[in-house]
C-alpha cells in the first residue's frame, strides 16, 4: 500500500473548496484524486488533475480512493459515511456527525466491524483564539478558572436557502446542530463532559421552522460554568472567548483568519496563513497580592487545520489516536440532540 492516501471529495461546494482540498493538495501524504460535482465543474479551475464524477456512486466505486470526505448536507452525513465504509474507505466526517447518540453509536460499531476510522472534522479546535484561550487556562494564571463563555454569532435576518438547515423536517437542523457543534466541541476538549447541563433556544426570525438562537450552560467539577451562546439575530460584536478565573480575566476577540484566507486562494501552506494581523491580541488582566491589577496582551497563536490532516494520515497509517475521540462525539450529541 502506497504511503500516501488517494482522497475523495463528496462535495466542491463552500466547504470542499474551503476547508478540505486545499489541505488534501499540499499535504504531502494525500493525492486529491476526484471529487463529486453533479452540475458545476469548479474544482478543475484550481486543480486541474482532479477527476470529476457526477455522483456519489461514482466516485465510492473508484477502488483507488482509501479515504472519502463527507462534506455533504447535514441529513445525509450517516448515510454516506456508512455507505463510504461499506465500500472499503475511511471517512473523514463534517460536524454534526449524526442527529442522534444512536446514531454516533451505529457509525462507530460499523467503522469496528469493517476495520475502518471514521473520523470527525471539528475545525474550531484548531482556530487562533481557541488555541491562545486554551493556552492561557492550562496555564494555570487565572487561578480557579469559575466561569467560561465562549460565543459565535452571526447576523442573518432572511431564511437561508439550505433546507437542510433551515426545515424542521430535517434531522440534524437549525443553529444548534450547525454552530453548536463547534461551541459545544470547544468546550469537550477543554473540560470534557459536564456534570449536568441545562439548554435554551429560541426562534426569532421571521418565518423560521428551526432555532436560530441558543444557550448552553455547562456545570462542571468544582463550581466550574461553561455558557455557550449562539444567535442568527446577534448584531453586537461580543467576544468569542471570556475566562474567568480567581485571579484574573480573559478575552479574546473571535478573529481567525484561516477562512478569510482560503477563501482568497491562499494555500495553507502559505507562510503567512493562519497569522492573525497585530491589533487582534488577547487581554490578560490578572491581579496581584497588593489587589493591583496588571494588563497584558496575549498574541494570537497561529491558526491551523493543517493538524487535522497530519492527524487524519497518522490515524490512518499508523494507527494512531485520533484527537477527536467516540466518546467526545457521543457527549457532544447528547447536548445537541437534548
Amino acid at each position: 500500500m502506497s504511503s500516501t492516501i488517494v482522497t475523495g471529495l463528496m462535495a466542491y461546494g463552500m466547504s470542499g473548496r474551503i476547508f478540505h482540498a486545499p489541505f488534501i493538495h499540499t499535504h504531502p501524504g494525500f493525492k486529491l484524486k476526484a471529487v463529486v460535482e453533479r452540475s458545476k465543474k469548479k474544482a478543475a479551475e484550481t486543480y486541474p488533475d482532479i477527476i470529476s464524477y457526477d455522483a456519489v456512486e461514482d466516485l465510492l466505486n473508484d477502488e483507488e480512493i482509501e479515504l472519502i470526505i463527507v462534506n455533504t448536507p447535514n441529513n445525509t452525513h450517516l448515510e454516506y459515511a456508512l455507505r463510504a465504509m461499506e465500500a472499503g474507505k475511511h471517512v473523514l466526517l463534517e460536524k454534526p456527525a449524526a442527529a442522534t447518540v444512536a446514531d454516533v453509536k451505529l457509525l462507530f460499531d460499523t467503522a469496528r466491524r469493517l476495520n475502518k476510522h471514521v473520523m470527525l472534522y471539528q475545525n474550531r479546535r484548531y482556530d487562533s483564539g481557541f488555541l491562545a484561550t486554551k493556552q492561557v487556562i492550562e496555564s494555570g494564571r487565572l487561578g480557579n478558572v469559575f466561569e467560561v463563555i465562549f460565543r459565535m454569532d452571526r447576523y442573518k435576518a432572511v431564511i437561508g436557502p439550505k433546507s437542510f438547515k433551515e426545515s424542521k423536517e430535517m434531522p440534524a437542523n437549525g443553529i444548534v446542530y450547525d454552530l453548536g457543534a463547534h461551541l459545544v466541541d470547544n468546550a469537550i476538549a477543554l473540560f470534557g463532559k459536564p456534570l449536568s447541563f441545562t439548554k435554551t433556544t429560541g426562534i426569532y426570525r421571521e418565518g423560521s421552522e428551526v432555532p436560530d438562537y441558543f444557550n448552553f450552560h455547562l456545570i462542571y467539577p468544582n463550581q466550574l460554568n461553561v455558557y455557550l451562546t449562539s444567535g442568527l439575530l446577534i448584531a453586537g460584536d461580543y467576544p468569542g472567548f471570556v475566562v474567568n478565573g480567581t485571579l484574573g480575566s480573559f478575552v479574546k476577540n473571535r478573529t481567525d483568519v484561516q477562512e478569510a484566507q482560503l477563501d482568497k486562494g491562499m494555500m495553507p501552506d502559505d507562510a503567512e496563513y493562519g497569522i492573525e494581523p497585530a491589533g487582534n491580541e488577547g487581554v490578560l488582566t490578572l491581579v496581584d497580592i497588593d489587589n493591583q491589577k496588571h494588563t497584558e496582551l496575549v498574541p494570537s497563536l497561529k491558526g491551523d487545520y493543517n493538524q487535522i490532516f497530519e492527524a487524519v494520515y497518522h490515524t490512518i497509517r499508523n494507527n494512531a489516536l485520533y484527537p477527536i475521540t467516540e466518546e467526545q462525539i457521543a457527549w457532544q450529541l447528547e447536548l445537541l440532540e437534548a
